[in-house]
């Protein structure tokens, strides 16, 4: 079954259209609450958010929705992505569900769902999901007396921040780190910096004043500038930039250089497998994690397992093959020993961590190996123009840019699935050459895209 609605993370797309709109939200808590319907128990879903003006919109629709078909709701809400995730498990819910577009602007929304074990849904529970989203659910819906209740929780933010700082050994102290934070005016803007000042560091916050409109606005993981300012004017050991949902992080070393999630999760592969905290000698990274990662891992007896772009499809390989390390460059880093999804505040106190335990700065910590050159260039595509990268003229552009590669480097082009956009990334040794390679792809791409 083609897929309609769901991309790699959830649903996503413009705030008040297609397919964010109240009543596709409504339908989609329909649709969810049935799917996972088992059992004559009351059925429970925890819904989270972050800051964006839609959220308002979306959960209230999706309350009507679950509540319709006798689901009962707690709502908590603006919290971390990873906090749903914990809650779901531990408020013994059958679901939960957060409303975000993670690093996008407040322009869009998205929902993503989670099962009763906190992971994100197989492809195969989507799917379920669809079907249901096309048909008549009237038929469906709770007797009067069996609709489900919805109240607003409350403890919340302490519950998660409780969770963060029990993820570090149980005596560990960040006195004397003084740590610049910017939460992307996001869902973290209350529990990042207050984890890490009750862990006893110097906490500097930004991006702590979201007003609706402003996340991901010119800081957070995405716009890391003002931070690198930051860490500069106020001579921080080191920043830590979290996305809207904040299940991503970027770290800024205290000379202001960006970390990005592959050197982060050298370090924290290093770390474990020091630590004999590795379930198995490797890691699990995607097809854009760069070739230098893989290198350094190597040298130390590590695999890097490589997936498709997801972090869905990270945590899936995580799972089946029993590593306890992954995550994306972006800067998703899932530790399962401690979360289902990503977690930026758990990874950057794990980093922390080990810039305690070390005691030298972040520049050397995090400098672990030598990035290949390495390009990324997006396409951005018009409504309907169909599925360039099926054009022959493109293919031809990417058959001659992978002969001239050879063995020397590598190419990863795909649709985005969150954007409209085709990403066309190449890493090489050369990097003249990688150039002249991907910029004939892109000139292809844009032909047809125009």
């Amino acid at each position: 079954m083609a897929r309609k609605f769901f991309g790699t993370d959830g649903i996503r797309g413009r705030a008040n259209t297609w397919p964010i709109t109240p009543e596709i939200a409504m339908k989609v808590a329909m649709s969810v609450g049935l799917s996972f319907r088992q059992g004559g128990h009351r059925h429970r879903v925890v819904i989270g958010k972050d800051t964006r003006l839609s959220g308002y919109m979306i959960e209230t629709a999706m309350v009507a929705g679950f509540t319709a078909v006798g689901v009962d709701v707690f709502m908590t809400g603006p919290v971390p992505t990873p906090a749903v995730a914990m809650l779901t498990r531990s408020l013994r819910c059958d679901f939960g569900v957060m409303i975000s577009a993670s690093h996008n602007a407040y322009q869009d929304n998205g929902i993503k769902i989670f099962g009763p074990d906190g992971y994100k849904l197989s492809d195969e529970i989507e799917i379920e999901i669809e079907r249901l989203l096309g048909e008549d659910l009237s038929g469906r819906l709770a007797a009067s007396a069996d609709l489900g209740r919805a109240k607003r929780i409350d403890g919340v933010d302490d519950r998660y921040i409780e969770f963060a700082k029990r993820t570090l050994p149980k005596n560990m102290s960040l006195a004397g780190l003084r740590v610049v934070v910017d939460c992307g005016n996001g869902a973290s803007y209350r529990v990042a910096p207050q984890a890490l000042w009750e862990l006893g560091a110097e906490v500097i916050r930004i991006g702590v004043e979201p007003d609706g409109f402003n996340i991901n606005r010119d800081c957070g993981s995405t716009s890391p500038a003002a931070l690198q300012a930051k860490v500069h004017e106020v001579r921080a050991d080191v920043g830590i930039a979290l996305d809207g949902d904040a299940d991503r992080v970027i770290i800024v070393d205290e000379k202001g250089a960006i970390v990005d999630g592959d050197q982060l999760m050298a370090v924290v592969a290093e770390s474990f497998a020091a630590d004999g905290l590795l379930s198995r000698p490797g890691i699990v990274a995607t097809v854009m994690s760069n070739l230098g990662l893989e290198r350094r891992l190597s040298g130390l007896g590590i695999e890097l397992v490589r997936t498709k772009v997801g972090d869905r499809y990270v945590v899936e390989e995580m799972r089946s093959g029993g590593y306890n390390v992954g995550g994306e460059q972006s800067g998703h880093i899932v530790l399962s020993d401690h979360s289902t999804t990503g977690d930026g505040l758990v990874a950057a106190l794990q980093l922390l961590s080990v810039v305690k335990r070390s005691e030298k700065p972040v520049s050397e910590i995090c400098h672990r190996f030598e990035p290949v050159p390495q390009i990324l260039k997006n396409v951005r595509l018009k409504p309907g123009n169909g599925r360039p990268l099926d054009d022959e003229k493109v293919k031809a552009a990417i058959g001659a840019g992978e002969k001239r590669l050879g063995h020397a480097g590598r190419l990863v082009i795909r649709a985005s699935g969150t954007e409209p956009l085709i990403r066309v990334m190449g890493e090489a040794d050369d990097a003249d050459l990688l150039a002249l390679v991907v910029g004939d792809i892109v000139d292809a791409l844009g032909r047809v895209s125009a």
